[in-house]
């Protein structure tokens, strides 16, 4: 079925609106087996996230005609607008396999890819507290962010698909960021401890995350999965606790999760610690599923997080 998105409606003022790929994910693990697909990519888990926390949330993104139906039912009833989706008549959605060797490491191999976003897919009109710049693939181009920076408060960027690169089976390593310019832009910085560590072109988080600082980002983030998280804030460092899981089935999406839930919390000017702290609640109900099929409510995200900020960071 055809998705009709042609704009956004010029008069709604999104709290968040996430940029990048919807993916279609096979994951299998020691604990899942046979691979299971599911719906994937940063504007699912982002946009589901903050909804739970009340945000009303938009997506700038595209897909093939082989998007599922139950995907769009399923983003709809999560209350995530989807008239800034484009569904190309012919083409597919961008596809991996997620394979984990245990609870956090994997082998991600890209099957397919949609054709990349363009300026022309931005709505006339957007209207955004935060834009999040969420690649998977490298199909974000630079213009794109660029245009994005002049229609939003706050524009947070998570680099992972600009540090992606793919050989001929789709084999995903990773690669140094030729296009650091892009920090320029951005308030909000987000990615894993080993993907800022490429970023930064050092091996210290401490430093690294001060590099990127540098470039003008407000807020930088590092998630390190059972770790935690560290949060560099007017230049105050903070290392952020991870919520304890009931159980780890599937990590994807967790710093996603974790990013959505932070923006939240982090337009509605609260401290920002609380908002890392919210993030990590986030996450922490992620890993209880498989795919994006456990979110915490409000209530106990909120819970969750109390347990970490009240222990002080």
């Amino acid at each position: 079925m055809l998705i009709d998105v042609s704009t956004m409606k010029a008069s709604t003022l999104y709290d968040l609106v996430t940029v990048g790929h919807f993916a279609i994910d096979s994951i299998s693990s020691p604990k899942i087996k046979p691979a299971r697909q599911a719906l994937g990519g940063p504007p699912a888990y982002v946009s589901v996230a903050a909804t739970r926390l009340d945000a009303k949330v938009s997506v700038i993104s595209t897909v093939g005609d082989d998007f599922p139906e139950e995907y769009v039912s399923w983003l709809r009833r999560n209350s995530v607008d989807l008239s800034g989706l484009r569904q190309v008549a012919t083409g597919s959605t961008t596809r991996f396999a997620l394979r984990y060797q245990d609870k956090w490491k994997r082998r991600l191999q890209l099957q397919a890819r949609a054709p990349s976003i363009t300026t022309a897919d931005i709505p006339h009109g957007l209207q955004a507290q935060a834009v999040h710049v969420g690649p998977i693939a490298n199909e974000v181009p630079s213009d794109v962010v660029t245009k994005l920076r002049k229609l939003t408060r706050i524009l947070a960027l998570d680099p992972q698909g600009f540090l992606r690169d793919f050989d001929a089976h789709g084999n995903a390593r990773l690669k140094p960021w030729r296009e650091k310019t892009i920090l320029e832009l951005v308030d909000v910085y987000k990615s894993s401890q080993s993907e800022m560590k490429i970023v930064a072109e050092t091996t210290d988080i401490k430093q690294a995350a001060r590099k990127i600082a540098d470039y003008g980002v407000t807020a930088v983030i590092a998630t390190r999965g059972l770790q935690g998280s560290s949060l560099l804030f007017q230049n105050a460092l903070y290392n952020v606790p991870a919520c304890k899981p009931k159980v780890i089935l599937d990590p994807t999406g967790a710093g996603d999760a974790y990013i959505g839930a932070f923006l939240a919390e982090y337009i509605r000017g609260k401290d920002p610690e609380w908002c890392a702290c919210v993030g990590s609640a986030a996450a922490s109900f992620i890993v209880e599923g498989i795919g994006p099929e456990r979110f915490g409510n409000k209530g106990e995200v909120y819970a969750r997080a109390r347990e970490i900020y009240l222990k002080g960071i």
